[in-house]
């Protein structure tokens, strides 16, 4: 019979804890280079943002060590109640949010704002793995999926409400979970389809489009067996795609705000817009540019101390790298993030539990997505949608939120020595 035990030190993932640890530290290092000011050098002065950092990495360090002292057990049972306080949270910021630098996706208690949006990653990442982890669940069953799908993606369809575009796409990485766990192949190749429509509907005037989509059908029907079932399939998805070329236009134009549709045409080359839309990310590529090969070194870069760089220790964190450690420092930093992907996903996989491979992958790609973005935004690849980059931008919601994230999977995976042991006991 399986006993239950506290985790011994062995069984914790020591190398997890140390990549955390390595990007925390890290993190409070560039908060520091890109905040810093002569008058307050003590990096534990609590009126600057890294006095206030130092603050929320202890409070996220007991937090973590408080999760690893949890029995695991914990997590399963209070999934589903867990992602329904976060989903009462984002509804509760419709009615008594606090807007904050044009979204309303804070709640301020006692001088103290909150992000409700940040905990309901891993609110849904427990229900999500608590749910197709349960008896008798086949993901291949059509229910099955939808149900997957309205946890994963409800989150984000309120958060769109709160004016939150970037936090809501990050949801966006449940898709590689439910992948993992069975989603067919089509629908992933659906949703890149759709990707590059959404950039071409933005690209190409409407009415070439439509009729671009119409020449590629007729070809198309030429080239296949001229059934009555394929006929209907291609006209189907011609027809759908020119509606879906249309409601780009449509949402683009009269859902979109002007800010936001300005970044988009600043990303795509359609807008030149250097003071505006387009001063971020430029002054962000010339920071990163400017470090060369080996950077300036720490508290050298010139962007940073005259303030070039808006958001600089949330959002633009990385060009701090960039600049003051170069290409190398940057590569680094990148190798060592991925390896920190790369054992998240190699844990769950070892995994004997589903609910907790779910998870682990849940994590995985959270982290993952929200990486991505966020060095695309710096780098002019992507739009600037506002997310931070994990355990190095600033922010206690952002950091305390990613430390529960991978704090609950490391308590997770240091169980399965226990179990495999309780397996001959």
């Amino acid at each position: 019979m399986i006993q239950q035990q506290q985790p011994k030190p062995s069984n914790v993932d020591w190398l997890l804890l140390a990549l955390y640890a390595i990007f925390v530290v890290y993190g409070l290092f560039c908060i520091y280079a890109s905040a810093y000011k002569e008058e307050h050098p003590l990096i534990f002065d609590t009126t600057q943002n890294y006095g206030k950092q130092v603050i929320w990495i202890g409070l996220s360090l007991f937090l973590g060590l408080l999760i690893l002292f949890v029995d695991e057990k914990f997590f399963y049972a209070f999934a589903y109640p867990i992602y329904g306080i976060t989903i009462f949270l984002l509804i509760a910021v419709l009615v008594f949010g606090t807007t904050v630098k044009g979204s309303s996706s804070w709640i301020e208690i006692g001088g103290f704002r909150m992000q409700p949006a940040e905990f309901a990653k891993f609110g849904a990442a427990l229900a999500l793995a608590k749910f197709l982890s349960g008896y008798n669940i086949k993901f291949k069953e059509r229910k099955t999926q939808i149900i997957a799908g309205i946890i994963s993606f409800l989150p984000a369809v309120i958060i769109l409400f709160q004016n939150e575009t970037g936090s809501a796409l990050v949801f966006g990485a449940f898709i590689f979970v439910l992948y993992r766990e069975g989603l067919p192949g089509w629908i992933l190749f659906v949703g890149f389809a759709i990707v590059v429509l959404s950039v071409l509907a933005l690209l190409i005037p409407a009415l070439y489009l439509i009729i671009a989509i119409g020449i590629i059908a007729v070809l198309f029907t030429l080239l296949i067996r001229r059934t009555r079932q394929n006929l209907l399939i291609v006209a189907g998805v011609t027809i759908a795609m020119m509606l879906y070329v249309e409601s780009v236009d449509y949402v683009f134009e009269n859902v979109l705000q002007a800010h936001q549709k300005s970044r988009i045409n600043v990303l795509l080359g359609k807008e030149v817009d250097l003071k505006g839309a387009g001063y971020n990310v430029m002054q962000s590529k010339i920071a990163i540019g400017s470090g060369g090969l080996f950077g300036k070194g720490y508290l050298e870069g010139t962007q940073n101390k005259f303030r070039f760089v808006p958001e600089q220790s949330t959002d633009f964190i990385f060009c701090t790298i960039g600049e003051e450690y170069g290409f190398i420092g940057s590569l680094v930093f990148i190798v060592l993030y991925m390896t920190l992907l790369w054992r998240i996903v190699f844990l769950a996989e070892r995994q004997r539990y589903k609910f907790n491979r779910i998870y682990g992958y849940s994590v995985a790609s959270i982290l993952f997505i929200h990486f991505l973005i966020n060095i695309g935004m710096t780098l002019g690849l992507m739009p600037v949608i506002g997310i931070p980059l994990p355990f190095i931008s600033y922010g206690g919601s952002s950091l305390f939120s990613f430390t529960i994230l991978l704090f609950i999977f490391i308590r997770l995976d240091a169980n399965k020595v226990n179990e495999l042991r309780g397996e001959f006991e």
